[in-house]
């Protein structure tokens, strides 16, 4: 069988009759920068994995309009996982940060795969797995840390090859979509910024924050998790 162009990661352990049934029940789908096009509706008949681009999902408070972002998803991410479990609606917003390419799949089918196919299952589960740290990591960075720590944990986990959900993740997005993932706002942020980058632990340039001082930075954040 010739695998097709959007050949995934995610399916490199599993047996040929999956592999096949997934590329078979699969079909790519595009979206542009700047739309929103997974509504509630359609997330409870469909589940998508990215191929490419960036999608974000986030609620926000339409009295304050703050913002907090709970995942951008990237290569080789999945949603919705809620509805796929629960099969209720997921009352989330999703907007496309870059331009995306994802596989949409019926979600039927994935929830047949989850009850009768083990390696499915072994693909599936860790992923779920680490959503769900993710989420606990966030709740408790925000309940307890400020913004200025909160954004020195995040610039290391950008580099960890090990943190799924934001290795990376920090490569072309603004300060305003950064602030989000962090739960507060744009001034804030750069105000945390301006002032790792006076004690010469960061550059910043056009969507982009640098480290320059790596092992100061991971004293800092030493000492926040001492506190």
């Amino acid at each position: 069988m010739q695998k097709p162009v959007y050949e995934i990661e995610l399916l490199q352990n599993v047996d040929k009759e999956l592999e096949g049934d997934f590329y078979a029940s699969s079909k790519s789908v595009e979206y542009k920068k700047g739309t929103s096009p997974f509504s509630t509706k359609d997330l409870l008949h469909h589940f998508y994995i990215v191929l490419d681009g960036k999608v974000k999902t986030y609620q926000i408070n339409f009295e304050t309009s703050k913002e907090q972002t709970l995942f951008i998803y990237k290569r080789g991410d999945m949603f919705d996982v809620l509805s796929l479990l629960d099969k209720k609606p997921h009352e989330v917003i999703y907007e496309v940060l870059e331009d995306a390419k994802l596989l949409q799949l019926p979600i039927e089918k994935v929830r047949y795969w989850i009850e009768n196919s083990p390696k499915f299952n072994k693909m599936f589960f860790p992923y779920l797995a680490s959503q769900m740290r993710y989420l606990e990591d966030l709740a408790t960075e925000v309940s307890l840390y400020d913004v200025k720590e909160r954004l020195v944990h995040l610039l290391l986990q950008n580099l960890d090859t090990e943190e799924h959900f934001k290795y990376n993740l920090l490569q072309n997005l603004s300060n305003s979509e950064i602030s989000k993932l962090l739960g507060s706002v744009r001034h804030v942020l750069e105000r945390a910024i301006k002032e790792l980058r006076d004690d010469g632990l960061v550059e910043t340039g056009r969507k982009n924050i640098k480290i320059s001082n790596l092992q100061k930075l991971l004293e800092k954040n030493s000492k926040m998790l001492l506190k």
